[in-house]
């Protein structure tokens, strides 16, 4: 019995061996992102003692006082999981803190995909060093992927870590951050595996339309924060959708290019296309045209990578604007019920 016993000791200890040595990379990525969030929880301070501190200015600790606010209302109105994210508060010094990292195929809308336990597989790929990010883009774009790497502003990490108030999101207006707080919260509350373009696009949704009540029911509809918002939901919707029509006409372009042309012929066909995108977003009705005025120099124009970023916030909005008017009539809460049942 006992050599039986140190027979499965044994075999467990060399299947353990074999997973370590076969996802070895995946183990010490997921080893860096572990210390990197780590790093960021225990530096982050409790929002209750921010509040009382005297040299917390005034102005953020009425950003603190407001991301409450939307906090219990996402929570009690809108009936999003309940949890202790963003009650505290990480400085970043005017620093990025996470890096994101996608690629897509240089003639196809497809984008490359990373696997991870329990999330599946992810089209994007996060970063606590930079360096480290670079190094991965610069293999992909070996491999002649298009490639965007760029720091984000919040991430969720699905309930499992307490997820704090970044310093560069009390910076933000009360409509944007009540779209982020609401955005991230509904992450923590429905999240499907391998499905990263319907989870974004949930949480976008999601977080406008809870935004956009959150301002009604704190400012009132005609106050000023929620006019401002409002416009600026209604810019991001018409340029989110030009993009997404962007995206299935380069799709439609790259599926109709001779194959027996040659590499610089079809980067010719792809950039003449996508300078003729670029061009057409000054033509778009919009309240903040400033803010879409991309500038890029001839040589440098955006790639395949930066226009599946906005497929993956847009391309489902109005089937749930349709879904949440047609079956929900327009009740968000009741919409959100139904996606936690599921």
């Amino acid at each position: 019995m006992k050599k039986l016993f140190f027979r499965y000791i044994k075999i467990l200890f060399l299947v353990v061996g074999i997973i370590a040595l076969w996802q070895y990379k995946l183990i010490i990525y997921g080893y860096q992102q572990l210390q990197g969030q780590l790093h960021i929880i225990n530096n982050a301070r409790e929002v209750t003692e921010c509040l009382i501190d005297p040299l917390v200015p005034d102005s953020v600790k009425q950003k603190f006082l407001l991301i409450n606010e939307i906090r219990r209302y996402a929570i009690d109105s809108l009936g999003l999981k309940d949890s202790k994210n963003y009650t505290t508060y990480y400085d970043q010094q005017g620093k990025p803190v996470l890096w994101v990292l996608t690629a897509c195929k240089p003639f196809a809308m497809k984008a490359y995909q990373w696997y991870f336990p329990l999330l599946g597989m992810v089209s994007y790929k996060g970063f606590f060093e930079r360096a480290n990010g670079m190094h991965e883009e610069k293999k992909l774009k070996d491999e002649w992927y298009d490639t965007e790497f760029s720091p984000v502003s919040a991430w969720s990490t699905l309930g499992w870590f307490r997820d704090p108030v970044l310093s560069n999101m009390v910076k933000r207006k009360e409509g944007q951050i009540a779209e982020l707080i609401i955005h991230e919260l509904t992450h923590a509350t429905v999240y499907l595996p391998s499905s990263v373009d319907y989870n974004e696009n949930l949480a976008t949704f999601v977080g406008e339309q809870g935004a956009i009540r959150f301002l009604n029911n704190k400012f009132g509809s005609d106050a000023m924060q929620s006019v401002a918002y409002r416009n600026f939901k209604e810019d991001e919707t018409v340029f989110g959708n030009y993009m997404v029509e962007a995206c299935s006409l380069l799709d439609s372009i790259y599926n109709s290019i001779n194959p027996g042309l040659s590499f610089s012929q079809k980067l010719k066909i792809k950039y003449d296309a996508i300078t003729g995108i670029i061009l057409g977003i000054h033509h778009l009705s919009l309240h903040n045209k400033q803010r879409y005025s991309f500038s890029f120099p001839e040589d440098h124009l955006p790639n395949n990578a930066w226009f599946m970023s906005y497929k993956r916030y847009r391309v489902k909005q109005n089937d749930f604007d349709k879904e949440l008017a047609e079956k929900f009539s327009g009740k968000i809460e009741a919409f959100i019920e139904d996606l936690k049942k599921q």
